[in-house]
């Protein structure tokens, strides 16, 4: 069956599109291949969102909580609330292999099923695919690229690689617990954008002593239970029985590239600003994807805002 729309990812973007598609009386499907808001879920167990909860609304229904800022499990049950709300069409656990262009339609391919469409929009985000360090050893099963919760670090030497507020938080709730942590980074100070509490928490504590930091500092490699270090010219060894590679996440070139959609040089998907619309006619993407390489860029409260264009645009093209 020949849909109006599939929309490729449940996220808060993902629904957003879904809920606008709805009103403007499009045939959609949202199709995710894990569950819904699967990105949110795979936040931090006790992260504390930068926005407030007005901020990461979509479709118009209220998000209430108890405190100033809303936390991950805040988020996880306010979506899926919404999405129960719209009655979205939401097919769960469907990872989408590839998209194929047809003349007329888009042929959009799972591991079991193939979905087609008259249009497509990318709702995708970036937080599957991290930023390597390309060092030998980070394959190993120690090193992880994302961090959940300080529980399953006990006992360990804990090594936080990145500068902004994903490895701050990680080694201030480490160190809260316990944890022995160190902080590494390659430039000489922490990220600009870190949370305005975050900052000198995080600042403190290495003053202190209270978290070791080694700034202007390169992971060399990594093996069991040591990272390799270079600080300017000197190597040394420094126990970890963990490594966090936190830093950052990118969008998925490669599949975008695969579906026809141009990169720029610079990481930056060719479409049109107006109704994010891409090179490839039909083909649209919304949220963090329309930053490219920027993830600092666009975020959950102005990524919403692209939902409602790419509806209309979309109805407006189908009219």
């Amino acid at each position: 069956m020949d849909r109006d729309v599939l929309i490729i990812g449940a996220g808060p973007i993902g629904l957003a599109c879904g809920i606008e598609c709805q009103r403007r009386g499009l045939d959609y499907a949202i199709l995710e291949k894990g569950t819904v808001v699967n990105s949110v879920y795979h936040f931090p167990q006790n992260m504390t969102f930068f926005s407030t909860a007005p901020e990461l609304e979509i479709g118009g229904v209220p998000f209430i909580v108890s405190g100033d800022k809303p936390k991950r499990v805040d988020a996880l049950r306010y979506y899926w609330r919404v999405a129960k709300y719209f009655d979205l069409k939401i097919f769960l656990r469907k990872k989408v292999d590839r998209i194929e262009c047809m003349k007329d339609r888009f042929l959009v391919h799972c591991q079991d099923q193939v979905f087609s469409s008259k249009t497509v929009i990318l709702a995708i985000g970036y937080y599957d695919q991290p930023n390597l360090l390309n060092v030998p050893g980070e394959e190993m099963p120690h090193v992880s690229h994302y961090y959940s919760d300080p529980h399953r670090h006990i006992g360990e030497h804990v090594v936080v690689v990145g500068r902004n507020n994903s490895a701050a938080e990680a080694a201030l709730e480490l160190y809260r617990y316990g944890i022995d942590v160190t902080l590494v980074h390659r430039g000489k100070a922490l990220g600009r954008g870190l949370k305005y509490w975050v900052k000198p928490d995080i600042e403190n504590r290495i003053k202190n002593k209270e978290i070791k930091a080694f700034l202007e500092t390169h992971v060399e490699r990594i093996e069991q239970g040591t990272v390799w270090l270079r600080q300017r010219n000197r190597e040394f060894a420094w126990p970890a029985d963990s490594v966090l590679a936190l830093t950052g996440y990118h969008p998925n070139f490669d599949f975008m590239r695969r579906a026809g959609i141009e990169i720029s040089e610079t990481g930056l998907p060719l479409f049109d600003p107006a109704t994010g619309e891409t090179n490839v006619p039909g083909l649209y993407i919304a949220g963090a994807l329309q930053a490219g390489t920027d993830a600092n860029k666009i975020f959950i409260e102005n990524g919403r805002l692209h939902a409602p264009i790419i509806a209309e645009a979309i109805a407006k093209k189908l009219s």
